[in-house]
């Protein structure tokens, strides 16, 4: 009887440390490791990407250290920033499990992931688009019917191909280098992403001028950070991050170093997009 009660203690105590750890919210384990762990992408230029140099640069990255900044306020105490490069196809379940305190790269935010994990408000408007050699003659989807087109595997773009263009063959890839490589190769005639992120990749290419992005935006791709499930504090932290950048004018400064005129890739914000944005700051 005495080791029957001994043991079920025991499981109890063990239950209760495994409930504990997963109640544990965000800012609390932040608070107590002083480590913000954050999902992005290593190659999303102009959003996330690795240096010739071997350092983590881009807007997201910045939006990133701006959230690490307001941390160590809020806390008063140091707090690191620790990135991790995560798979297109995994990076949701990655927040999904908390493997990640925040994702914030190259994402869109669709109502499907919103039912497994949260998002914060928008930051970034593109839309889907098509990658090709000059002299291609492909100008949209509709001349893709029939042809081999590259996508990676688990995002928007390949969702997005496929329901505006049924009959293209639809050859899926883990990492854009494989992609554009096959692009390069002439193993596919064109490249299905996001408008934005074709348009960096192109620009980095040994020859950038060999390539070009055509076609209109054959789907809507608002980006916005990830963050875990039912856990609000953590997610109107971020929001509020985000809202403070764009009320003092960070957000539109550190926009135009990366997309403005004399930016990484040029890619003017509207002024539809700018009033929007600014509509999704609340007051204080």
């Amino acid at each position: 009887m005495t080791r029957c009660v001994a043991a079920g203690l025991a499981t109890a105590l063990l239950l209760g440390t495994a409930t504990s750890a997963l109640a544990e919210m965000v800012l609390e384990k932040i608070g107590r490791t002083r480590v913000l762990t954050a999902g992005t992408r290593g190659s999303s230029i102009p959003f996330a990407f690795i240096s010739e140099k071997n350092e983590w640069m881009g807007f997201s990255i910045d939006l990133l250290e701006a959230i690490r900044a307001r941390l160590e306020k809020k806390l008063g105490k140091p707090i690191k920033l620790e990135k991790k490069e995560l798979d297109p196809a995994t990076r949701v379940q990655e927040v999904a499990n908390r493997s990640v305190d925040v994702e914030c790269g190259s994402t869109t935010y669709t109502r499907g992931r919103d039912d497994i994990v949260d998002f914060s408000i928008n930051f970034f408007f593109t839309g889907s688009q098509l990658l090709v050699k000059k002299g291609s003659r492909i100008t949209g989807v509709a001349d893709v019917a029939g042809k081999r087109v590259g996508v990676l595997n688990g995002t928007t773009g390949e969702k997005a191909l496929r329901a505006a263009q049924p009959k293209a063959e639809v050859v899926t890839f883990q990492d854009q280098g494989a992609v554009f490589l096959a692009l390069e190769q002439g193993r596919i005639v064109a490249y299905a992403n996001d408008g934005i992120l074709l348009a960096g990749l192109a620009a980095k290419a040994k020859n950038p001028k060999d390539y070009e992005v055509v076609g209109g935006l054959f789907s809507k791709e608002p980006y916005s950070c990830m963050v875990p499930e039912n856990d609000s504090k953590w997610r109107d932290f971020v929001n509020h991050t985000m809202m403070e950048l764009i009320d003092s004018g960070k957000f539109f400064a550190l926009y135009d170093k990366w997309f403005g005129e004399h930016g990484v890739i040029p890619y003017p914000m509207s002024d539809k997009i700018r009033s929007y944005m600014i509509m999704q700051s609340m007051p204080d």
